[in-house]
């Protein structure tokens, strides 16, 4: 446990010093905040464009607090997976190129610590950096449109949370799994994309699968009610998180024993 920790430590102050315990933040709150401004806006940002024929009117509908919050929640499937692919790809991959991972597993060092103090460390920065984005979105939501029962969202935000947990998962995967940092993240970025359009186009077949936790999260706030399939999904995610770590693990230690 001294070990984990200590390695957790030394991944916190890396973190801190390249700065992605503030720009990663600030990226998820853009992304929360945007979409309520956006569409409460919207009527008043195609005014100041013009260029409509004289007495033309667009009537655009007023969508539901749950519908805006739900836009902004879609933000991080596609901006916030990319961001998440970029920062951890050289998370082992660039410490192995380097040689910075050879020197610290050949101390007393666990495979199994290091890899958990990547995951972890990935875990604190982009999960507390999307409960900010959500918060910051729920509230906005709230101020322009309706406030949301803060139960419903906070529910809504820790099942979406663990879908992120695996995307997490995936690239700390494929960093262990493949040296270049540029394909690491290229081939995370692929996997959770063919996943999600298999989980979309399968939904009915594929109602366990951790690519519906989204649809769930977004159908508890249009309803106030968590979906039936949601704790099954919940436990198999959970189940290949720690899959993936494991073989991150046993990947790691052979490449590297091979070496």
């Amino acid at each position: 446990m001294t070990q984990l920790l200590t390695l957790l430590e030394k991944e916190i102050v890396e973190m801190a010093r390249n700065f992605k315990l503030i720009w990663v933040p600030i990226s998820f709150i853009l992304l929360g905040v945007i979409d309520p401004l956006t569409t409460y806006y919207m009527p008043q940002i195609l005014d100041s464009v013009g260029g409509l024929p004289e007495g033309a009117v667009i009537e655009i509908p007023v969508p539901s607090a749950a519908e805006v919050l739900i836009t902004s929640m879609g933000e991080y499937q596609t901006i916030g997976v990319l961001i998440i692919a970029l920062s951890l790809m050289g998370t082992i991959a660039g410490e192995r190129k380097s040689g910075v991972a050879q020197l610290i597993l050949v101390k007393p060092v666990s495979y199994f610590s290091y890899i958990t103090s990547k995951w972890i460390s990935g875990l604190i920065l982009f999960i507390f950096s999307l409960f900010l984005g959500l918060m910051a979105s729920w509230y906005y939501t709230g101020i322009l449109f309706e406030f949301i029962p803060i139960a419903d969202f906070l529910a809504a935000a820790m099942i979406y949370a663990l879908w992120l947990a695996l995307v997490v998962t995936v690239v700390i995967f494929f960093s262990a799994l493949i040296r270049q940092q540029g394909a690491a993240a290229a081939i995370s970025i692929a996997t959770v994309l063919i996943w999600s359009l298999i989980g979309g186009s399968f939904s009915h077949l594929l109602e366990w699968s951790p690519t519906q936790l989204f649809d769930y999260a977004s159908n508890l706030l249009m309803t106030g009610r968590i979906p039936q399939n949601t704790l099954p999904a919940t436990f198999l995610t959970a189940g290949i998180i720690v899959l993936l770590l494991v073989l991150a693990v046993m990947v790691l230690r052979q490449q590297e024993l091979a070496d």
